[in-house]
């Protein structure tokens, strides 16, 4: 080990301080709080919960049963702060995939006033204070028709227009096809007069330049050579951005998407990068105070503990 290294990393070895993954979907028929006690035993201090479907089962066809589902995460919120006391934020929305699943039996048209219905219920959590984000919702991430995909921009327009009025940010499941998805969906925020920082791309690439984002925020998927492309385009970024796993809690699919020990593992990782890049004490805590409280504090109106230290 060089001298020059021993003395950056005299400073501080590691951060020791808030850890957030911004979007994290649990199932109480799965690993659910075991899950949780990986992430907080591994250094993790905050979540998002993300609303899941159950794509193993029969769909919602009705707000009823949206409803059940969105009160269902709303408790294992309440259910993980009181075990484990950490920040939980709440995301619900109906799925994309599930609206253009639904399509396929009850009718395009049918499909997509439900769709909007659950997003309006959804945003009644919001304004009550039950839930902090509209999400995820979106565009179907694979090919589709070309009446799923105009329908789908039709509805993610409307849904900007509803979220501006209920002033809450969105996080967007969308397919993957680099800058220019960015590019399509910072147009339908102008068009819907949407703040395009509230708009959070989930799921995207390593790549928070403004060039790409065109003024988006997002949620970085922390997988393998995640923090080299973050590195590589800090200097070029605006834009809020944060990381996420995507667990999807699975028994069907066991680690995936990223498994609940990936973002303290990260995070790290991405700490002492930044000290063999020869960022100082303070543009460090800087930027991860950004990324694990100050931002999710400003996109979700939350209040994420920016003095919690986690070891």
């Amino acid at each position: 080990m060089s001298v020059l290294w021993r003395e950056k990393m005299s400073i501080q070895e590691y951060w020791t301080g808030p850890i957030v993954d911004q979007h994290i979907h649990l199932d109480r028929e799965n690993r659910y709080l075991g899950a949780i006690e990986d992430f907080v035993i591994s250094g993790g201090s905050g979540i998002m919960l993300v609303h899941k479907p159950d794509f193993h089962s029969r769909l919602p066809l009705t707000t009823e049963e949206y409803k059940k589902e969105y009160e269902n995460t709303i408790r294992m919120g309440k259910e993980i702060r009181s075990k484990f006391k950490i920040d939980v934020g709440i995301v619900l929305g109906p799925h994309p995939v599930v609206w253009e699943k639904q399509s396929k039996s009850i009718g395009l048209a049918k499909s997509s006033e439900l769709h909007l219905e659950a997003i309006k219920l959804a945003l009644d959590y919001i304004e009550n204070d039950q839930a902090h984000c509209l999400g995820e919702v979106g565009r179907p991430h694979y090919s589709v028709s070309t009446d799923i995909w105009d329908q789908a921009n039709e509805i993610l327009l409307e849904t900007f227009s509803l979220a501006k009025s209920a002033g809450t940010s969105v996080q967007l499941h969308v397919e993957e096809n680099g800058e220019k998805t960015c590019e399509e969906l910072s147009k339908l925020c102008s068009l819907a007069n949407f703040p395009k920082e509230m708009a959070i791309r989930h799921f995207s690439p390593p790549n928070i330049s403004q060039n790409f984002n065109h003024g988006l925020s997002s949620t970085i998927n922390m997988g393998k050579n995640s923090i080299l492309g973050i590195c590589e385009t800090i200097q070029h970024s605006k834009s809020m951005w944060g990381m996420e796993t995507d667990f999807l809690d699975d028994d069907m699919r066991p680690g995936a998407v990223l498994g609940p020990k990936t973002i303290p593992k990260r995070t790290q990782e991405f700490y002492s990068e930044l000290v063999t890049r020869d960022f100082d004490e303070d543009k460090i805590n800087e930027i991860l105070l950004n990324v694990h409280c100050n931002w999710p504090n400003q996109l979700y109106g939350l209040d994420f503990d920016s003095n919690q230290e986690r070891r």
